[in-house]
């Protein structure tokens, strides 16, 4: 078993249909040649818009919008947070104005000047409910925008204690005023431009997006002239690009595949643990509303055991959606493996092997590695202490659509990123019932969490998380399972920098 649990918060941050269609694209199949780099990815682009929709916050996506986009701050492959469109930003001591510096130098793909104004444009944009933005929520607290030369002052409409948090986080990206207006939102899923180090060359749905290295870029020129990113959401598939030197670089593949392949000549790997956990969603309908149900579901689930046996030891058993890193993470709260203990809560409902409770549990299929395989062994679990449980395979837009709908089975699986590491974008925003991202909605937690948004004493914040999440074991409102490592396998003649945030991205790929 790897040992991924002593890990300090420094050192936790720091630490085939897509091949045809590129053949009758014309797009060469070949891998990287020294100025061409391939990389087969699990999941394809939807939408060209990283600010709006479901496909803004996935987390799976953030590494291709990366490449072609900036956000207002950026990360360090450390998580660490550093400039980027902002070189400076900071609150009023009295909390009640923002001021941000703009970068000034940067260019647009089109060749245009980035201004203070568009950075103002897409945070108003950003907080208008008309514009489908999933994090309004967070944006619509700052407004009354003044600029004055690269500098840039808002009123603080409410307090929101992580805003510059979020400013390196999901839809924290800056999109081109004068552009966007010109063409509108259907001309710029066609044509889109950012000022990231990689512009959109060629993009065919479903298939591959291929990528130019920007001349113009403000900051370190990337290694490779042209990217081409395939999207290969099987992941045997996956396996095959880079064992049989299609692509360069593949990324969650099933560990046993990882240990084998960098094992082979020409081969090298990573395997980091990173900010993703791996969870079932319940959703408060059907026997979920049974307290007795969930925490029989919960104690009846052998997490280690499904780490060393399908994972072969890459993974982290969590009992809260704080994993180790996280500002409110509590390695105190343990749910304990214990089927007996499920025995009994299942009978004191009336449940037993011989009359079980019943459900649907959702999942994704190759998206993650053993992501099925894990809710099949889970279900196997669940059926010595009395519950029978259906899976449902569906793909990852799906569950985005269903989550956004509050129309998720009982069970779902689900891999929660949070690459800021700050609690209200785990604990909060997953079981925060008005948000957009959970389907528990009791009024217990949403006088829980709700205070914690607005909480200025970060110490009394911090610990409020972890007294909800606390609170949410004990009443079993969730089921996290483990923190996730990400296996990389690439060619041995590249050098790759692992970020764990889980983004693989093109510009931090070079040759040694």
């Amino acid at each position: 078993m790897k040992d991924f649990s002593k890990l300090s918060r420094r050192g936790f941050l720091g630490a085939s249909a897509a091949l045809t269609a590129l053949v009758a694209s014309g797009i060469p199949a070949m891998a990287q040649d020294g100025s061409n780099l391939t990389i087969a990815y699990n999941l394809p682009v939807q939408s060209w818009d990283p600010t709006t929709g479901p496909a803004a916050v996935n987390p799976a996506l953030q590494s291709v919008y990366l490449a072609v986009f900036d956000r207002f701050i950026g990360q360090a492959p450390d998580l660490s947070f550093e400039p980027g469109l902002l070189t400076d930003w900071s609150f009023s001591e009295d909390k009640s104005t923002i001021t941000m510096t703009v970068r000034d130098g940067v260019k647009w793909h089109d060749g245009t000047d980035l201004t203070p104004e568009d950075v103002v444009w897409s945070l108003e944009r950003a907080a208008s409910p008309d514009t489908g933005n999933p994090m309004q929520f967070v944006w619509g607290k700052i407004g009354n925008f003044s600029v004055d030369g690269q500098v840039i002052t808002a009123d603080v409409l409410e307090f929101e204690p992580a805003l510059f948090k979020w400013m390196a986080f999901l839809t924290a990206f800056v999109l081109p005023k004068a552009y966007y207006e010109e063409v509108g939102a259907e001309g710029f899923e066609t044509a889109p431009i950012g000022t990231g180090p990689y512009m959109v060359d060629a993009f065919e749905q479903g298939a591959y997006v291929r990528l130019k290295a920007f001349p113009d870029y403000w900051g370190e020129a990337p290694e490779f002239e042209t990217v081409t990113i395939k999207f290969v959401t099987d992941s045997a598939s996956r396996v095959a690009e880079i064992e049989s030197g299609n692509s360069d670089i593949t990324t969650n593949i099933p560990y046993e595949e990882y240990d084998r392949l960098i094992a082979k000549d020409g081969l090298s790997g990573e395997a980091v643990p990173i900010t993703d956990i791996g969870m079932i969603f319940l959703n408060d309908i059907e026997v979920m509303t049974d307290k007795n149900v969930r925490l029989a579901a919960h104690h009846a689930i052998d997490k280690q055991l499904i780490i060393d046996r399908l994972l072969r030891g890459y993974g982290v058993p969590l009992s809260t959606l704080e994993a180790p890193g996280y500002a409110a993470y509590d390695d105190s709260i343990v749910v304990e493996y214990d089927p007996e203990k499920s025995v009994e809560l299942l009978a004191a409902s009336g449940y037993s092997t011989d009359n079980p409770v019943t459900f649907t549990i959702q999942t994704t299929r190759g998206f993650k590695p053993k992501d099925y395989e894990m809710i099949q062994a889970i279900v196997g679990m669940w059926r010595k202490v009395g519950i029978e449980a259906e899976i449902e395979v569906y793909e990852i837009a799906k569950h985005y659509e269903l989550r956004a709908t509050d129309t998720l089975a009982p069970a779902a699986f689900y891999n929660w990123g949070n690459s800021i590491g700050d609690p209200s974008t785990s604990t909060g925003f997953s079981m925060f019932g008005p948000s957009p991202h959970a389907v528990w909605d009791t009024q217990d937690l949403v006088e829980k969490i709700g205070p914690l948004f607005v909480e200025a004493d970060e110490d009394k914040r911090i610990q409020g998380f972890k007294d909800v999440s606390k609170y949410i074991a004990e009443e079993g409102y969730v089921i996290p399972l483990l923190q996730y490592v990400m296996p990389i396998v690439y060619a041995s003649d590249l050098a790759v920098t692992p970020y764990t945030s889980g983004d693989l991205l093109p510009q931090a790929v070079s040759k040694p």
